[in-house]
């Protein structure tokens, strides 16, 4: 079958409910025919994705739908293990400018073209440098160039680079044959992928669905699902209710209804689907009551993390300790620890506001700052109003600001119109793709980067020196610099790790949707197994 994508009006919302559900009630109703209706997986989404290709469009939904159908050299799990993609072996040299990739043979792309090393020179030569996480790969390659039977690639350098095999995992290869020669950011593959993974992109109906078909020809095994639909369902409580009642196999649930998938045998919560991600703290530091670290690093402290993970995000999230999770504790600086670090000790917060000169007036109050989130998130919105109190029991008063993400956007990055910020983050693949930007100098004030409009020479400095090298070792020293600096300063900081945007599946039609993948974001395609006779 041919790709097809069509254009359409957004449904109604009672439409597109309706719609949804019949859709997913046809699906369950087949579990006992034919055996492509007894193969198919329903997994709800909540909106249209901004595009399908991740190698050019940053965003989470558009990553989930890559991992399905692209796929990089290496691949690179949420636990951050390397393994073999689409190269089945690489050698980085000693001195790290020269990355040696043998690909793997005998692959070949949806519409049946052979993978080859052209494939792999084009991406690196043309695409890697529009990609998201490409321009730091690009802007050090000297070269690139595939030997003679046509079997290996060579990256060749011209300085090294910290994350490069983290960064090259995060490059999904895209095929020359559809690319070359047209604008590669318009090209309609974009919301039509042509890829090499499990599974093969059939049609999308904008604000209706996305479905996805089985790649018979996949080199990785057998694929057990024959048809993938992704309605879009923009009713959350919809969504819940349909994948409680067995009539969506995955979905994401809301944080009101996590107790809920845990008391029901037959949902479960995946722990291990995507790179680790938190909630953080941002800080304006050129905001009057803000600017002095000392008055940053007491909010922190007033902020009751411990009560936001157990409470307010019932147990699903834990405070954090350090700026990195435990799955990349190899950065973290052994001399940071929040808990010892920034107690929460009423008395000895009012005291050092005291001491930064901002006493309480005659109503008790010391300061008042507004703080922003995104209305959408229901989670955020809830730790904003449990902070509210928090903060009022050392004398500040909180303006809570909820808007949509884009006003978020402006407001934060662009006008620095906040005091404190809340954002739910991922980490990304290495610390210095997805953790780094938060806290090194913005001066342009780019969105989804340090918003505080502080520029420190050393947090700058020791980022720098983590991607001077690809020894792990020197790369942790400049790390745990890096980690001090930024718990001195405190412009930013994860307040609680909390997967809670990892979706929650229905075990009734399908099993082992919970197994691992070596690939984040990746469904278990080769490995689940049907329920049905």
């Amino acid at each position: 079958m041919e790709p097809v994508r069509t254009k359409r009006s957004p449904w109604s919302a009672l439409a597109a409910l309706a719609a949804a559900a019949a859709l997913a009630l046809t699906a369950c109703a087949g579990g006992g025919g034919g055996d492509g209706d007894s193969r198919q997986y329903v997994f709800a989404i909540d909106d249209d994705p901004r595009g399908l290709n991740a190698q050019l469009v940053g965003a989470p939904m558009t990553a989930m739908f890559s991992a399905q159908i692209l796929e990089p050299l290496i691949f690179i799990s949420s636990q951050y293990e390397l393994s073999p993609g689409l190269a089945e072996s690489w050698e980085l040299s000693d001195d790290g400018l020269d990355l040696s990739l043998k690909l793997r043979q005998g692959v070949t792309w949806h519409d049946g073209t052979p993978f080859t090393a052209e494939d792999v020179l084009f991406n690196f030569e043309e695409i890697v440098p529009l990609s998201v996480y490409g321009p730091p790969i690009a802007e050090r390659l000297e070269s690139v160039e595939a030997s003679d039977d046509g079997t290996t690639v060579v990256l060749h350098l011209k300085e090294p680079y910290g994350p490069l095999l983290e960064t090259v995992a995060s490059q999904y290869m895209l095929p020359k044959h559809v690319y070359e020669g047209t604008d590669y950011v318009t090209n309609e593959a974009n919301m039509a992928p042509i890829g090499t993974g499990p599974m093969k992109f059939d049609s999308y109906s904008s604000g209706e669905q996305i479905i996805l078909v089985k790649n018979p020809d996949y080199w990785g095994g057998q694929v057990q699902v024959d048809r993938a639909i992704f309605p879009i369902m923009g009713d959350a409580t919809a969504r819940t209710e349909a994948l409680f009642a067995g009539e969506v196999d995955q979905a994401v649930a809301d944080i009101s209804q996590l107790n809920r998938v845990r008391d029901d045998p037959d949902t479960m919560q995946l722990e291990k689907f995507g790179y680790p991600q938190y909630i953080s703290i941002m800080f304006n530091g050129k905001n009057e009551s803000l600017a002095d670290p000392a008055v940053r690093r007491a909010v922190f402290s007033a902020i009751d993390r411990e009560a936001l993970a157990s409470t307010v995000l019932q147990g699903f999230s834990t405070p954090a300790r350090k700026f990195f999770p435990d799955t990349l504790d190899w950065g973290n600086s052994p001399n940071v620890d929040f808990e010892r670090d920034f107690p929460r000790d009423v008395a000895a917060i009012n005291q050092a506001l005291d001491d930064a000169g901002l006493v309480r007036g005659p109503d008790g109050t010391r300061f008042t700052i507004d703080l922003r989130y995104t209305s959408e998130r229901t989670d955020t919105a809830a730790m904003a109003e449990y902070t509210r109190s928090s903060l009022a029991d050392v004398g500040i008063t909180v303006n809570l600001v909820g808007t949509s993400a884009s006003v978020f956007t402006e407001k934060v990055y662009t006008a620095s119109d906040f005091g404190i910020a809340f954002l739910p983050a991922t980490v990304g693949a290495d610390p210095s793709i997805g953790i780094t930007r938060w806290y090194t100098c913005n001066p342009e004030k780019k969105a989804s980067a340090n918003p505080s409009q502080i520029c420190d020479p050393q947090l700058d400095q020791a980022a720098a020196d983590a991607v001077a090298t690809t020894d792990q070792q020197q790369r942790a020293e400049a790390f745990h610099r890096f980690q001090e600096r930024a718990a001195e300063l405190m412009i930013h900081a994860p307040v609680v790790w909390f997967n809670g945007q990892f979706p929650t599946v229905s075990t009734e039609r399908w099993t082992g949707q919970e197994v691992p993948q070596p690939m984040s974001n990746r469904m278990p395609w080769i490995t689940m197994t049907t329920t049905a006779a």
